[in-house]
């Protein structure tokens, strides 16, 4: 097992939400649980996903890569997504997302040499009056992400990373 005993738990009550033959459907919360422990989706843990939901290893590689929620690579502590579908690099998602390579020094799916910043390219994330749109380590949506509140966010975040 290469879960916390709480991950596990958490699975299990996930698990009682569906019928016993039907294990595959919590296969999206499972990996959610696991990336929120390890910080991304190794091979070994989406395998011992598989094993413990008693599904093919395939299965869960297949959701694993379909939504860019999951990291099958590893990422910085702070990952960064940014919306660049049609609505809202009309609306400066581009720029946003250009300002913030420039800012961190990477391109996307770069990290930062110091493995605090990771930069994606996001798909929509149903905010497209709020552009420029940004979503933090998957749980924080950032809306109208001008430079300056950019600069503010990179600021506190720089803060957070130095004091861990």
């Amino acid at each position: 097992m290469l879960l916390s005993e709480q991950a596990y738990r958490k699975i299990d009550a996930e698990l009682t939400k569906f019928p016993d033959d039907q294990k595959q459907s919590a296969i999206m919360a499972a990996l959610a649980f696991a990336q929120d422990e390890k910080g991304w989706l190794s091979t070994e843990v989406i395998e011992d996903i598989a094993n413990y939901l008693n599904v093919p290893p395939i299965a869960v590689q297949e959701v694993a890569t379909f939504y860019n929620m999951f990291d099958t690579q590893p990422v910085g502590r702070f990952k960064i997504t940014v919306c660049t579908n049609l609505p809202c690099a009309l609306r400066d998602g581009v720029k946003t997302a250009d300002y913030i390579s420039k800012k961190l020094g990477i391109g996307f799916n770069e990290t930062t040499p110091d493995g605090l910043f990771t930069l994606k390219e996001g798909e929509c994330m149903g905010a497209c009056g709020d552009s420029p749109v940004l979503l933090l380590n998957n749980k924080h949506m950032c809306v109208r992400m001008e430079p300056e509140k950019i600069d503010a966010m990179l600021d506190e975040l720089n803060r957070i990373g130095e004091s861990a």
